[in-house]
């Protein structure tokens, strides 16, 4: 078998430990990382933030609508769903710890799904005009948080394309 051929057969072959080795290089950094910063961006956030209690079935936020911040799961469970393309799919389980709408909160302020309690429970809210003030006087906060972004959708990404389903080999010849 000529490099050529070699190359080929490689790039059909399903290599899982490289994708969950990339998995791990993309996992969710702490939340007291992701949120530290000096003391007057911090008294901000914590002087501005509120726990919102939430029975099961209920709607924290939806898709397309406005976004209010930042959230955290304090406690229970919350589902993540969308609607895209005329299909409604749940994109997975928020639990406490979770960050949630980075995306919505440093972009266009737009919910990017619909979040509802599976289970009663709470979220904290950094609302968006003080994540705004926490930015400008602490520029190095918006950035950690736009990387965390960057490593949420690579997550999804690698996640998905571990589902697919694995491709039929080739035989050599056939290359």
């Amino acid at each position: 078998m000529n490099p050529m051929q070699e190359r080929k057969m490689a790039d059909l072959t399903i290599q899982p430990g490289s994708r969950l080795e990339r998995l791990a290089a993309v996992a969710a950094h702490p939340l007291a990382e992701l949120l530290d910063c000096p003391q007057d961006a911090g008294s901000v956030l914590a002087g501005a933030s509120q726990t919102i209690d939430f029975a099961a079935g209920q709607v924290v936020f939806r898709q397309d609508g406005a976004s209010k911040g930042l959230y955290v799961v304090v406690s229970g469970e919350f589902a993540r769903k969308t609607e895209r393309l005329r299909m409604r799919m749940t994109l997975g389980t928020a639990r406490p710890g979770d960050l949630l709408e980075l995306a919505a909160a440093l972009g266009d302020e737009h919910h990017t799904y619909t979040l509802c309690a599976v289970t009663a429970g709470s979220v904290l809210l950094l609302p968006i005009e003080a994540l705004h003030r926490a930015f400008q006087s602490y520029p190095p906060l918006r950035m950690r948080l736009l990387e965390e972004l960057a490593r949420e959708v690579s997550r999804a990404y690698i996640t998905c394309s571990l589902s697919r389903v694995v491709p039929a080999r080739r035989h050599p010849r056939a290359l």
